[in-house]
């Protein structure tokens, strides 16, 4: 689901960069992008210590 409106998100905001050519669109894409991987990581990282716990 994150990944769906992540790039939702991004689709829209390079539309807007495309139609109106303003580069803080694109700085937004990038904030967008990284804060999209950091937080898939850190549910990576939840569900591979759940499964090591779970194990245990």
């Amino acid at each position: 689901m994150l990944l769906f409106l992540a790039l939702a998100t991004i689709a829209g905001a390079l539309g807007l960069y495309i139609f109106k050519r303003d580069r803080r669109y694109l700085r937004f894409v990038a904030q967008v992008v990284k804060y999209t991987i950091f937080l898939m990581l850190a549910i990576l990282i939840f569900y591979a210590f759940e499964r090591l716990v779970a194990t245990a």
